[in-house]
C-alpha cells in the first residue's frame, strides 16, 4: 500500500480517477498500484513527485526503508 501516496491525495482532495488521468492510466490500474498490487512505472513516479512538489523517496519509499539491508 501506498500510504503516503494516499494521504497526500486526500490532502489535495483529489480522487483515484484524478490521479489516474494525470499519469494516464485507467482508474482499476491506478488503485492496484496504490494499494500495492501492482508497481508505479519510473515516469509516472515523476509525474506524481512533480504534482505534490516532493521528492519520489518521500512518497514512494516505505517508512522504514532505512532499516533494510541491500545484499
Amino acid at each position: 500500500m501506498q500510504e503516503k501516496l494516499a494521504a497526500l491525495r486526500r490532502f489535495h482532495n483529489l480522487t483515484q480517477k484524478d490521479m489516474a488521468d494525470l499519469i494516464g492510466v485507467d482508474l482499476r490500474t491506478y488503485i492496484n498500484k496504490e494499494s500495492g498490487q501492482s508497481q508505479f512505472k519510473a515516469n509516472e513516479m515523476f509525474i506524481i513527485s512533480q504534482k505534490f512538489q516532493k521528492p519520489i523517496d518521500q512518497i514512494f519509499l516505505p517508512t522504514n526503508f532505512e532499516k533494510h539491508e541491500v545484499c
